[in-house]
């Protein structure tokens, strides 16, 4: 087996096994003895049922086992320390929106009084439809107008326990508006800024030059304002935002240190704070290098939950107070890992050949000397030789350029200098790297191929473009096969930032990824693990490449599946209806241009109606490559 090469033991995090064939199994975390299911086949019965690839795959199996895992992890925890109060979480829906999620999570959560965080009104009203639970918080963030605050107030009225965080003075007297209008007395928080700034993608949403909360001043003049308007025992919860992805645990530590004693201060003037809520944070380890570095975390889950947990029982005990209920929204942590995109591979550009080329009388001489060192590589260091070649190459172009070269003799020294290249890379591949100059395997690693894969990376994995977020990529095949090419992803679009060339690898981060060469007839697909969390809602609509067809399975202990919900990507129509089109009004302007061809050039009636039909059928058509 291969499968060491993408370090799938590491990053895989039990979730992900290869089969004795050699393909990419999925395994239950839920039941550990069950069969694992093969995730090509997977994608040979979804294309049975018409769903075609590219598609997310969501596992329900995993969000189920992450929702438990975190619940327990933290019951665990306080079980440990002897903790007086109890944990609650709550999933921040920005996270992931998608309905089919957000039903799940609060399926999976209800017994472990799982709640749900909004920041928007659109938010609540999702939260406010799912959370049937009344032990469950629904904590509202963000900025608040006068709606979102009656929505909030009015859900007191069944049962819901719906906190509304402060994030300005100014929101604060509107609040107490509206609850005097309506006659009921709001639960409200209070969102502190720290200090302490984190590292990582997300260090300047930390610390007290953060976008939202209050400073230390503004909270002693909100809980003023509540003393006078007899509104203090109000102030039940106290939350601040640690960011997202935090890799350190010692800045975790810290964090949480400084709220804690924010919540004991805050109470001495007077709040009757029962909830201690320390935000986000808590990482994904996309690189299974267990370090540092942005991509990383370097705690597990129970260290995560017992650092949190000790240091606030630390706190509270040296201030004698109370242990408040301990709430956090982690939200990357619970769905990350719950889905996968997986798409083909079209085809390949390789920049070498096995093809040797023959010097003919009156060849250039800089071209003789090219296809003298393609002949007798062997006579040469892999360096010196591409030195070399380089070197001519670059002459012949510029000859070219200067109009001294035709173009079959170009052709022929561009095909004798892939020929070298393909054989460096052949020595090479036979001997370890170490063996070799850091400068040659830099240079090789840098002749990547190019696969043009069929999906978008604007609109399915946007973080990658955006912050150079790793996500383990994977071949779903031919585990069992030693890869013989090394390659970068091209997406579908037409776009230069369509490219993915930073993987994570056994050893860690890699410019390149090993890959198999294609081949005739036989499909080649791959897998973006743990896409879960962000990359559904910040998608979009690049080259107008809509949605991906979405499927969510569970997983059988027999190795085979459930298909549970299908949701049918974005048609063309669809997408142009979003960049404001009418695809009814479109067909019409087609139609009549297909009218006017049969008169001014002569088209026939046959051809008219082929070309209305094949214009109809895009518009109902996926907005990806579609297979035949």
């Amino acid at each position: 087996m291969f499968n060491d090469l993408y370090g799938i033991a590491r990053w895989g995090d039990g979730l992900v096994d290869v089969l004795p064939n050699g393909n990419v199994g999925l395994k239950d975390p839920l039941c550990p003895d069950a069969q694992s299911v093969d995730l090509a086949e997977i994608i040979q019965k979804l294309e049975k049922r018409g769903i075609q690839t590219p598609v997310l795959l969501r596992v329900s199996n995993f969000l189920e086992h992450r929702i438990k895992a975190i619940n327990e992890s933290f019951r665990s925890a306080i079980e440990q320390v002897g903790y007086g109060g109890e944990y609650r979480g709550v999933f921040p829906i920005k996270v992931n929106q998608q309905a089919h999620v957000v039903e799940r999570i609060s399926k999976y959560g209800e017994s472990f009084d799982f709640g749900l965080e909004v920041g928007s009104k659109a938010e609540l009203l999702i939260a406010l439809s799912q959370c049937d639970n009344p032990k469950s918080l629904i904590i509202c963030n963000g900025f608040k107008d006068t709606e979102f605050i009656r929505l909030a107030l009015l859900s007191k009225k069944l049962g819901m326990n719906t906190v509304i965080v402060l994030e300005s003075v100014r929101e604060l007297n509107l609040i107490i508006q509206v609850s005097r209008e309506l006659k009921i007395s709001p639960t409200l928080g209070v969102r502190v800024k720290l200090v302490n700034v984190v590292s990582g993608n997300w260090a300047a949403t930390s610390g007290d030059r953060s976008s939202f909360g209050l400073s230390v001043s503004q909270v002693v003049e909100v809980v003023e304002v509540l003393r006078k308007e007899n509104l203090l025992d109000c102030l039940v919860l106290q939350h601040s935002h640690l960011g997202s992805q935090v890799p350190n645990m010692i800045e975790i530590r810290k964090f949480a240190q400084e709220a804690s004693r924010l919540f004991i201060e805050i109470g001495k003037l007077g709040a009757n704070l029962k909830y201690l809520d320390l935000g986000g944070g808590l990482g994904v380890d996309y690189t299974g290098e267990n370090s540092s570095n942005p991509n990383s975390i370097n705690y597990s889950l129970d260290e995560y939950c017992y650092s949190l947990v000790e240091t606030v029982a630390f706190e509270m005990n040296e201030a004698g107070v109370p242990h408040p209920f301990i709430v956090t929204e982690s939200g990357r942590a619970c769905v990350a890992q719950s889905s996968m995109l997986l798409f083909s591979v079209l085809e390949s550009t390789s920049y070498e050949s096995d093809v040797e080329v023959e010097s003919v009388e009156g060849d250039h001489p800089l071209l003789r000397s090219l296809i003298e060192i393609s002949n007798d590589l062997g006579s040469y260091s892999p360096l010196e030789s591409l030195n070399d070649a380089n070197y001519y190459r670059d002459e012949l172009r510029a000859n070219f350029r200067r109009g001294r070269l035709s173009l079959p003799v170009l052709a022929r020294a561009e095909q004798a200098h892939q020929r070298i290249l393909g054989q460096i890379r052949k020595m090479m591949s036979e001997h370890k790297d170490s063996e070799h100059s850091e400068e040659l395997n830099l240079r090789v690693q840098g002749m990547a191929d190019i696969y043009h894969c069929n999906f978008s990376l604007f609109q399915s994995l946007p973080d990658v473009w955006a912050i150079d977020q790793l996500h383990p990529i994977i071949p779903l095949t031919r585990l069992n096969e030693k890869p013989d090419r090394n390659a970068v992803l091209s997406d579908i679009t037409c776009d230069s930032d369509g490219r993915i060339d930073r993987f994570v690898v056994a050893d860690g981060v890699a410019n390149c990824l090993p890959l198999h060469s294609l081949r005739d007839e036989e499909e080649y697909y791959l897998g973006a693990f743990f896409v879960g969390a962000y990359q559904e809602t910040l998608g979009d609509l690049h080259n107008l490449f809509g949605d991906t067809n979405v499927v969510t399975i569970r997983l059988k202990e027999d190795g085979d599946f459930e298909l549970l919900d299908e949701v049918e990507g974005d048609t063309v129509s669809e997408v142009l209806s979003y960049v404001e089109y009418e695809p009814k009004r479109l067909l019409e302007k087609f139609k009549a241009k297909t009218e006017r061809a049969v008169k001014e050039h002569g088209a026939t009636l046959e051809e008219l109606k082929e070309l209305v039909a094949t214009y109809r059928d895009s518009l109902r058509g996926y907005t990806y490559y579609e297979s035949d």
